[in-house]
């Protein structure tokens, strides 16, 4: 009895009002705080599960949730179970079709389900300091309204392709974790705001050019990495107002133009790369190869001297590839004859 009534005493349950709801919607919405109760179990619940908006049951002992329940939670927006004993979450989490807010941080999960691709709606996800080492591959594709992804303090080596196509995500958190490497096509995430992968200490050496290409980035953290080079793109990000290298063994940009600040280094990077643009080699067209080489005016064409190229060092006419009664301007003839025509 002491029990049940402390349950009664902890639950927060608030009355949701608003104007032009419909018959569905004039149903009392709840809120359930059944939270830092050292539950084990679910208890039975007296109410409807369908008229609850929001779910607390963080900093308990559940090492479980039952699917029933679950897929009974049709209206519920935010459900927190963060600093439980969750193993596993249950597939059922698919049925919460307004689910907008879910954290799960604090658990034992080594992996998310499949069936939370279909939570379409969900805005925020929080998964930090559970044992995930991978998430779901089609992540990206389905939860095209996320905003926020906190998956920091797993095991994660690699994040899912598909994670480029969360184009409203603004805050990716994966600090603390095993990745070996980033999408490469990053520059997708338009609206991403923040950006933290540190601390995967020997693991992340290298950052794909792409994150030079995020358009919105205000904060990006790459500390304590194994990373020896940033992307020279880093330059092209005008709206990039804080930045984190410490811990890495940087050669480019060095260490005194690290020194000088965030200017200095986005200054740096941005002349590498025009540098580097104007230093690389351009591609010669063929025409202008034939004129180099004295094609074009046999006269001038150096017979002893050595030549780039597929050159032959002794020419002669090509007479199966023309007939001997055309002369016309672009006759093969012409073109690889070096003394017989257009000679001054």
């Amino acid at each position: 009895m002491m029990y049940e009534q402390q349950q009664q005493m902890k639950m927060d349950v608030k009355k949701k009002t608003g104007r032009n709801r419909t018959p569905i919607q004039e149903e009392r919405l709840e809120i359930m705080d059944l939270s830092g109760m050292s539950l084990e179990t679910l208890p039975n619940p007296s109410l409807n599960l369908g008229t609850i908006c929001k779910l607390d049951l963080s900093n308990n002992n559940l090492q479980s949730i039952p699917e029933s329940l679950t897929a009974r939670l049709l209206n519920v927006v935010v459900l927190d179970v963060h600093s439980n004993q969750l193993q596993s979450l249950p597939n059922s989490i698919g049925c919460l079709s307004k689910l907008k807010t879910l954290n799960v941080s604090g658990n034992l999960l080594q992996s998310l389900p499949k069936t939370i691709e279909n939570c379409r709606l969900l805005e925020e996800l929080n998964a930090n300091f559970n044992k995930l080492s991978r998430l779901p591959d089609t992540i990206g594709f389905e939860l095209v309204n996320l905003k926020k992804l906190s998956v920091n303090s797993n095991k994660l080596v690699f994040l899912p392709h598909s994670t480029s196509h969360l184009t409203n995500l603004r805050i990716l958190d994966v600090r603390l974790n095993c990745l070996r490497s980033l999408p490469e096509d990053l520059e997708n995430l338009i609206n991403l705001e923040v950006l933290n992968v540190s601390q995967n200490f020997q693991y992340l050496a290298t950052l794909p050019y792409s994150i030079g290409l995020l358009i919105s980035l205000v904060e990006l953290d790459v500390s304590y990495n194994k990373i020896t080079t940033l992307p020279d793109s880093i330059g092209c990000l005008k709206k990039l107002q804080k930045l984190c290298v410490e811990g890495n063994p940087l050669a480019s940009p060095p260490v005194e133009v690290v020194e000088q600040g965030l200017h200095a280094v986005k200054e740096y990077m941005s002349e590498k790369m025009n540098g580097a643009h104007k230093n690389s080699p351009k591609k010669k067209s063929w025409i202008g190869k034939l004129v180099k080489y004295g094609t074009f005016n046999g006269a001038n064409m150096p017979r002893d001297q050595d030549r780039e190229g597929f050159i032959m060092p002794n020419y002669r006419s090509i007479d199966g590839l023309a007939s001997p009664r055309y002369m016309g301007m672009f006759s093969p003839r012409r073109l690889f004859s070096p003394k017989t025509y257009f000679t001054r």
